[in-house]
């Protein structure tokens, strides 16, 4: 074990800046290489200092997924964020709009009674930038990419508060995938579903300037692909399990990991400090079966974090280990995202020295 962190309070959450800077580096070399713009998703780290790294390596923006996760980037002084969520409460509006006289904000729009609510709301002011989003098989949120996006598009056009200037998408299932091949498959439907959606639109003599993908699966491959103009990853800035799982990312590449210490052992099972309240209980978004346990413990690949309580992570033991009481452990997340939210702050070390600690601004930004 590393001496620095033997004097770290556990649990805590460890950002390891030169594995961080390495990830940002090959995005924004990907990005280049294949000539699209970086508009990367802030729900991952929720930070307002990894933001501005990704914004100074050569992001043009960010995307978030809640106006709560805007407010608190735009009071950090970044000035163009599309939230890719469906907002239409009137309480929220009201958030969007002032955020308008700081930023170029973007809304999400998937349907046309939305886009109503928004017109009307913003019919006074500025025009609010929308970008519709198009259904690529996660099927969440999403209008499909035939003759309804084209619908959405023409109602959106007649709305003088509105200004449509994007279609986008995320292949979130492709966390589900159980092959490269599938992965492959995946983001080049991804692509041709924003690209499909965008001729259609202009078919009808609407042009659409932004033609955006998302999923960190999927990026490098949809991003590369002829007419698509933007990506979005997310969880590329970190990695963890569900991407080792997957064959994106290497357990060398994941940045972000949890320190935890043991605190019981007994002749069958071991205890840590660690549990659904820090590592949280997803094993596997959108039903991703490559994760073993929650979580996998550096050094130990032998041993699996079985079940967790809310502080307890439950480790069964088939064999004497060479860990005691108060030993520490260093486990790489199932799921970067979700344990993240769930931090005040990460302890930022490089070189084998803690040299900062950032606020998870965003933390619990939910509405």
């Amino acid at each position: 074990m590393n001496d620095f962190l033997s004097t770290i309070d556990t649990p805590a959450l460890l950002l390891d800046l030169n594995k961080m800077d390495a990830n940002i580096k090959d995005i924004v070399r990907f990005a280049e290489n294949a000539g699209v713009n970086l508009r990367p998703h802030l729900k991952t780290h929720k930070s307002i200092k990894i933001a501005r790294c990704l914004l100074e390596a050569g992001a043009i923006g960010v995307t978030v997924a809640k106006v709560g996760e805007a407010e608190v980037m735009v009071a950090g002084g970044i000035n163009d964020i599309l939230i890719a969520f469906p907002v239409a409460q009137r309480t929220k509006l009201a958030r969007v709009k002032k955020l308008q006289e700081k930023a170029k904000i973007t809304v999400a729009v998937d349907s046309m009674e939305q886009a109503t609510l928004l017109h009307e709301f913003f019919k006074n002011g500025e025009p609010l930038n929308v970008w519709i989003k198009v259904n690529s098989g996660l099927n969440r949120v999403g209008v499909e990419p035939n003759e309804e996006v084209v619908e959405l598009a023409k109602h959106i056009n007649n709305l003088t508060a509105l200004c449509l200037n994007g279609i986008f998408t995320h292949a979130g299932h492709s966390y589900a995938a159980t092959s490269p091949e599938q992965i492959e498959k995946i983001a080049n439907e991804e692509a041709e579903t924003v690209l499909k959606s965008v001729k259609l639109c202009e078919e009808a003599g609407i042009n659409i300037k932004h033609r955006s993908i998302g999923s960190t699966p999927t990026f490098k491959i949809a991003g590369a692909i002829k007419g698509i103009t933007e990506i979005r990853p997310g969880n590329a800035v970190f990695y963890d399990m569900i991407q080792v799982g997957l064959g994106i990312a290497t357990q060398k590449q994941c940045a972000l990991t949890v320190l935890a210490s043991v605190v019981s052992k007994k002749s069958d099972r071991m205890v840590i400090d660690a549990g659904s309240k820090t590592l949280a209980l997803d094993q596997g978004a959108h039903g991703n079966s490559s994760i073993t346990g929650h979580g996998y413990i550096i050094g130990y690949p032998e041993l699996v974090i079985e079940r967790l309580s809310e502080e307890h992570g439950i480790i069964p033991l088939k064999h004497e280990v060479d860990l005691k009481l108060n030993d520490r452990i260093t486990i790489i997340p199932n799921h970067a995202c979700v344990v993240a939210n769930l931090f005040d702050t990460y302890l930022v070390y490089q070189n084998g020295k803690v040299i900062d600690e950032w606020k998870v601004d965003a933390r619990g930004k939910l509405k």
